[in-house]
C-alpha cells in the first residue's frame, strides 16, 4: 500500500524527549500555527490561544517550575497547592488503560536504565518535562473557562495539526500535560487573562537523533481491537 505524504507525517510523529539547540524561526512557527488554525472546531469557535516561549522567557519559566517541582519532592504536602484545573487522567485507573500506562512508563524508564526504586533518576527524568526536553521553543495553550468540554475535543485536533505540520518542516514535538499542575506559575508568567485555563504545553524543535531516548516508540493496538464493523 502506498503511503501518502500526510500518512508519513502522521506515522513519523512521536513524543521526542531530547532536542538540539538548533533555533526555529518565527516565520516557521507562524506558518505552522497558520496551518493548524484550519483545524475544525464546533461552530467555528476556534478556542485556542497560543503562547510561544523562547530565549529568556522560556528559561525563566523552566527555572520557576523546576524549583516548585523540587519543593514538592522535598515536601509532598505542597502538591495540594498545584492542582490541574481539569482532569486529564481518570481518578481511578482500570484495564486496559492502566496496563498501557505502565507499559509506556516502564518501557521508557527501562530504556534509560531507571529502576523502580530509583527515585532520584525518576525525579530527574520527570523534571525534563519542565525544561521542554531542551527544545528551543516551548508552547503553552490556553482556552477561556467559559467554554465547554467540547472545546477540549476541538483543541486536540488543533494540537495534532501543529504536530503533523511540524513534521513537514523536519521538526518534532512533545505534547505535555505535565505542565498543567503548575498553572498558577505559568499563567501569570505568560500574562494570560484571568478567564484563561491552561490546556497543556508542548516542546518543539529538532530532534537529537543521537540521544537514546528518541529510540523509544510506543506501541499501538491493532485496528481490529478498537473497531466494530456494523452492516
Amino acid at each position: 500500500m502506498t503511503q501518502t505524504i500526510v500518512d508519513g507525517a502522521i506515522t513519523s510523529r512521536m513524543s521526542v524527549r531530547a532536542f538540539t539547540q538548533q533555533p526555529v524561526s518565527r516565520e516557521t512557527l507562524t506558518e505552522l500555527l497558520q496551518v493548524a488554525s484550519r483545524a475544525p472546531s464546533g461552530t467555528n469557535t476556534q478556542p485556542w490561544k497560543v503562547y510561544v516561549l523562547q530565549g529568556a522567557s522560556r528559561a525563566t519559566l523552566c527555572e520557576k517550575v523546576c524549583v516548585a517541582h523540587d519543593a514538592i519532592r522535598a515536601n509532598p504536602a505542597l502538591a495540594a497547592d498545584f492542582r490541574e484545573e481539569y482532569d486529564y487522567y481518570p481518578e481511578k485507573w482500570v484495564s486496559p488503560y492502566i496496563d498501557r500506562r505502565r507499559e509506556n512508563g516502564w518501557g521508557l524508564y527501562g530504556l534509560l536504565g531507571i529502576g523502580k526504586g530509583d527515585k532520584d533518576k525518576m525525579h530527574g527524568q520527570h523534571q525534563r518535562n519542565y525544561k521542554f526536553f531542551d527544545a528551543p521553543v516551548g508552547l503553552m495553550f490556553t482556552m477561556d473557562r467559559v467554554l465547554g468540554r467540547g472545546s477540549l475535543v476541538d483543541y486536540g485536533m488543533f494540537l495534532q495539526s501543529i504536530m503533523v505540520a511540524a513534521r513537514g518542516h523536519g521538526l518534532h514535538t512533545c505534547p505535555q500535560a505535565a505542565w498543567n499542575g503548575f498553572a498558577k506559575i505559568i499563567l501569570p508568567h505568560i500574562k494570560a487573562g484571568a478567564d484563561e485555563m491552561l490546556v497543556c504545553g508542548m516542546a518543539l524543535g529538532y530532534a537529537d537523533e543521537t540521544d537514546v531516548v528518541n529510540t523509544f516508540h510506543t506501541p499501538r493496538v491493532p485496528v481490529a481491537d478498537f473497531t466494530h464493523w456494523l452492516e
